[in-house]
């Protein structure tokens, strides 16, 4: 109950945090782009950079959280040196890009996506360093820290469905574009008032929600199997480079909710390729989980 309470806290204070520094954060890139020195950032929008924050948050908190929980090693969050490390992170690689981008192969042979005459290098390299970054971070918050605070209860399944569920929530959660044209310092705490706006549309929320639902419960199991991040790690990059990947070689010229989303992630189509992703790790990886 005590682990619970703090994780509460935790989040609420990178909300509250994230929400108090994303003004200044969006304000310095419009600065940094005005003045020539990264024009990119001109195009983003304050939702973006509000997430941003947010994830600046939960990083500046993650040492302090982890002291005041009393962690102290890798045994108290249910981890274990892996030995074999660079193993699983090139099998969770392979395992969750192959089969997302034997998807994607299909889907323009059906016509449904159509090859781009031009291959999206900007939108690619973005790809590629966020399949490096990302997982490390989600995959230390989510799998390590979250669900080795929740397994300290000895209810595995609770665990791993609570962690799931929540990683789920947290990136379904969005506010809708223009919610804050004009930026002022409450408006964080305005996107945060309309981060639920998704959960009114029910067919984005079959298409996407229980895609990354599943997504969030396959890298807990396999954190869980392995006793190690490594093999979630590499799943992570894997889904997120096979997915950017494809749209830079490819647009979608079908969307037919439930079935196929925006991209490679979102759908029932992808949610039977997830499916077949987890069989294959518990295929490669036959361990009994901590009970």
């Amino acid at each position: 109950m005590k682990d619970t309470a703090r994780l509460a806290a935790y989040f609420a204070a990178t909300i509250l945090i994230g929400a108090l520094i994303a003004p200044p954060l969006f304000w310095f890139g419009q600065w940094v782009s005005a003045n020539g020195w990264l024009p990119f950032l001109a195009k983003f929008d304050f939702e973006t950079f509000f997430h941003r924050s947010l994830i600046i948050a939960a990083v500046a908190l993650f040492w302090p959280f982890l002291y005041f929980s009393n962690v102290r090693n890798l045994a108290d969050l249910s981890l274990a040196p892996n030995q074999r490390w660079i193993r699983d992170l090139a099998t969770g690689f392979l395992v969750a890009t192959i089969p997302l981008l034997c998807c994607g192969a299909l889907l323009v042979a059906l016509h449904v996506s159509q090859m781009r005459h031009v291959f999206q290098w900007p939108a690619f390299g973005r790809t590629v360093l966020a399949s490096i970054t990302v997982p490390f971070i989600e995959e230390a918050l989510f799998r390590g820290l979250i669900l080795g605070l929740l397994l300290r209860s000895g209810r595995t399944y609770l665990s791993i469905l609570a962690t799931s569920a929540l990683f789920a929530v947290v990136h379904f959660l969005k506010a809708p574009a223009g919610t804050s044209i004009i930026v002022t310092w409450t408006s964080g705490f305005n996107s945060i008032a309309h981060s639920f706006a998704q959960f009114a549309d029910p067919m984005f929320v079959l298409a996407a929600f229980t895609t990354l639902f599943l997504i969030g419960w396959i890298l807990a199991d396999a954190r869980v199997r392995t006793r190690s991040l490594w093999l979630p790690i590499g799943l992570h990059s894997g889904w997120i480079f096979a997915n950017g990947a494809f749209n830079a070689m490819a647009r979608r010229e079908v969307l037919a909710l439930p079935w196929l989303g925006k991209n490679l992630l979102v759908g029932i189509v992808p949610l039977g390729v997830g499916a077949l992703t987890w069989l294959l790790i518990i295929f490669l990886y036959e361990r009994t989980r901590e009970n």
